[in-house]
């Protein structure tokens, strides 16, 4: 996400820059080879472009980077995406493993460190992994398979056409065999072929890619608790610190005594970071680090410290009172986004208006796994082990903080316990570089569950309101759409209150519905926290407040949701950015519209299989209803259908149908892994979520005010997946889920009840 708002704004981060590097490189004497980097052509493919080709980053596809076979046959796949469950460690080797025709049991895979000259984009975000990597990963097993059956072709003095790679065996025209570990050394030798001398596998040949039957890489370790996390990393010396951050953004200590924290027992010293200033970057907050030789005495010594806090620009921060400025904003005129027909006149002749205003307030990530980091400096280079979805940003931002270039700081990265957007931010691992340079030894930096809630990046709250104009024949004739949020801007950049192009498109400028007066308008909101990406980002409250007012426009005009739905989404069409009246610089998540269009037949699609999945339409016990909502978000199109039954005074959801058309469905075990966590994530959004500020300061703290999805409200989640050829490109999955699901709940809640809500969190109570 990080490199899609470079081309907007300036940020603390330096450019990427792809160089060329020697492509020889013997693995030491034993046998193996090392299959290293160029720069790779915009596109890999004419049939199957990479996607995201307007993007500024580069795609490393050279096999001497990413592979290496071992004298006994073992392969080794370098994973240069970080796992959070998404699985991106797992598919795209899978995809190499694949086309270059490795036993999937002879594989192994190592985790990249944080070196985007060397291997490419690594930031794990935006749903974009597999759209992006999909060619990449086929064009090195490819490479590697076409270099295995030249190697073996001289050998035996063969045409190389004659000779075939089948499950990590080359085979020759006379009956000749020959495993991947004889052939390593002179497999090396082989110049890596161009994309135009690799003999592709056609889909029909695919052996794991759009199986589903390669289960994800690590999940023995993760169920048996031996996979190691960023806490789990322990290296001789360490220290252990916690942090008592400033309660509001832009604080500072006015003071601060340490005598009786250093007085508990293992407390070793007490220290003071540097605090933030504006824009915040990813910069750590500041405050009060105390270190330990265990991190309950830290925690304990930080209880024990006496700080009076000097709130800074932010402390009359209140949530209520904001909210209501947001509302009051979306009542008037804004910044017009997107501008189609007349508005006015369709406002002017209309026989009925219906309006509708929704909100949302701020959310915080809670990863299972809270921030933790390890930092050892030592003769001017720091090593850094933690669980991180951006690498080479982590590295850059911790090499600037302590004066180092990039090329001394060594990133490793952990697997990690969640992130969805949090994770993405390297404050965390700044604190560790920051102690471990001061004290001259490794530090684990470790946040609490209550550190988490009270200092994150924030996803932003919002207002929407939509006003709708309708003929004499109940039909939509305008839909005007105003938002008003503070913006992720304010992160980097001075705070000027206004959003990015990237938000208005999550959903609101993209808007498929066929009508012929559209527009689209925003205000100004000042940020007073942390704004962060948060999984699905801005479409969270842009598919709330669409989804909820295409459930209320039925129940107005008396019409079925589906049948709502699929009048406003019209025919099957491919919407023309110019006669849709999409500005200049809208943003189609980094991909050219010609290839990744806006296509009303797909969401029409999946709207159909989620409701029939569900048995939209047939008779249910009372208090239950079914809501619907369906959304395009990361070039995919993603329905649910929520069966809501209200007992006993409390919502639960016993049953959702979600749909997904994300093109051809490389690793189908994983799409379906992702949307059943969306479901419950997108519950809990639904339901529980919410971050509200008294005085500047976070008012919730842990799971008991700050809940989520528990296993007594868990639905059976039943996803279902478009299937395409692999000539559809492959699109987003890991965010796509999320933002339909609080807009089927909430229509659904109606459908039980009558009751309708507009404002996220929902609560549980009826």
């Amino acid at each position: 996400m990080l490199k899609y708002l470079e081309p907007l704004i300036e940020t603390a981060t330096a450019r990427v820059k792809f160089e060329k590097i020697t492509r020889r490189g013997f693995l030491g004497t034993s046998g193996a080879f090392a299959l290293a980097a160029y720069a790779v052509p915009a596109r890999a493919f004419d049939t199957y472009a990479v996607g995201g080709t307007d993007m500024p980053h580069g795609i490393v596809d050279d096999p001497l980077i990413f592979v290496s076979i071992d004298a006994d046959g073992t392969v080794t796949l370098v994973a240069h995406r970080s796992e959070m469950g998404t699985g991106s460690r797992t598919s795209i080797p899978m995809v190499m493993a694949d086309e270059m025709e490795a036993d999937w049991s002879r594989v192994k895979i190592v985790q990249a460190p944080g070196d985007e000259p060397k291997y490419g984009n690594q930031d794990t975000d935006g749903s974009r992994s597999m759209r992006h990597h999909i060619q990449m990963a086929r064009k090195i097993g490819g490479a590697v398979r076409t270099m295995l059956a030249r190697a073996a072709a001289e050998e035996w003095g063969a045409d190389p056409a004659d000779v075939t790679v089948e499950m990590h065996e080359v085979k020759g025209p006379a009956g000749q065999t020959m495993g991947f570990g004889d052939l390593a050394a002179a497999a090396m030798a082989q110049p890596v072929p161009p994309h135009e001398e690799i003999a592709y596998k056609t889909e029909d040949q695919f052996r794991y890619i759009g199986k589903g039957e390669v289960q994800i890489t690590d999940l023995h370790d993760i169920t048996t608790g031996d996979a190691v996390y960023g806490a789990d990393v322990t290296l001789p010396g360490m220290k252990f610190a916690v942090i008592a951050r400033p309660p509001v953004l832009g604080g500072k200590a006015a003071s601060y005594d340490a005598t009786q924290a250093l007085a508990v027992s293992g407390v070793e010293s007490v220290h003071e970071i540097p605090y933030i200033s504006a824009p915040p970057l990813f910069a750590p907050l500041g405050g009060i680090a105390v270190v330990a030789s265990n991190t309950w005495a830290a925690l304990q010594g930080r209880d024990m410290l006496e700080i009076e806090w000097e709130a800074g620009p932010h402390g009359e921060y209140n949530s209520e009172s904001y909210m209501a400025d947001l509302i009051a904003q979306s009542e008037n005129p804004g910044t017009i986004a997107r501008d189609q027909g007349d508005i006015d006149a369709a406002f002017a002749s209309a026989a009925k208006t219906f309006s509708g205003t929704y909100t949302q307030d701020h959310m915080a990530h809670i990863p299972m796994e809270p921030p933790a980091a390890i930092a050892s400096y030592a003769d001017g280079k720091l090593e850094i082990w933690a669980p991180v979805q951006s690498p080479y940003t982590t590295r850059t931002d911790t090499a600037k903080a302590l004066g180092l270039e990039p090329e001394q700081v060594t990133v490793h990265v952990t697997l990690l316990g969640g992130g969805f957007g949090r994770k993405s931010k390297a404050d965390f691992v700044t604190e560790a570089a920051l102690l471990s340079k001061e004290l001259g030894a490794p530090v684990r930096v470790q946040w609490t569950r209550e550190d988490d809630v009270k200092h994150s990046f924030y996803h932003t709250t919002s207002a929407e309101r939509i006003d709708v104009a309708l003929d004499d024949a109940s039909k939509v004739t305008g839909w005007r759409h105003r938002s008003v949020a503070p913006s992720i801007l304010s992160t980097f950049a001075p705070d000027e209150g206004n959003m990015l192009p990237i938000e208005l498109a999550m959903g609101m400028t993209d808007l498929p519905f066929d009508l012929p007066n559209i527009r689209c308008e925003h205000g100004k909101a000042l940020a007073h926290t942390r704004i962060g990406w948060f999984r699905a980002v801005s479409n969270i409250p842009h598919a709330w407040a669409v989804g909820s007012c295409v459930g209320e426009l039925a129940q107005e005009l008396g019409k079925d949701q589906r049948e709502m739905w699929l009048e406003l989404i019209g025919a099957p069409r491919t919407l023309d950015p110019t006669a849709a009246g999409l500005p200049d610089n809208f943003w189609n998540y980094g991909e050219p519209m010609a290839e990744f269009p806006i296509e009303t037949g797909r969401l029409a699609n999946v709207l159909n299989m989620a409701a029939d999945g569900i048995g939209y339409g047939e008779d249910l016990p009372e208090g239950e209803g079914i809501g619907l909502a369906v959304h395009r978000s990361f070039v995919s199109y993603v329905a649910c259908a929520a069966r809501v039954k209200v007992a006993d005074g409390r919502i639960t959801v016993p049953e959702m149908h979600m749909a997904i058309d994300c093109g051809f469905a490389a690793n189908p075990e994983r799409i379906e892994s992702q949307i059943q966590g969306a479901a419950v994530m997108g519950m809990t959004v639904a339901l529980h979520s919410g971050i509200t500020f008294e005085d500047g300061a976070v008012l919730q703290s842990n799971y008991y005010d700050y809940d989520v999805v528990r296993s007594d409200n868990y639905p059976t989640v039943v996803t279902h997946i478009v299937p395409h050829p692999f000539s559809v490109h492959a699109t987003g999955v890991g965010e796509p889920g999320v933002p339909p699901v609080s807009p089927a709940i909430a229509n659904g809640l109606f459908a039980a009840t009558g009751e309708r809500r507009r404002h996220l969190p929902m609560g549980v109570d009826a």
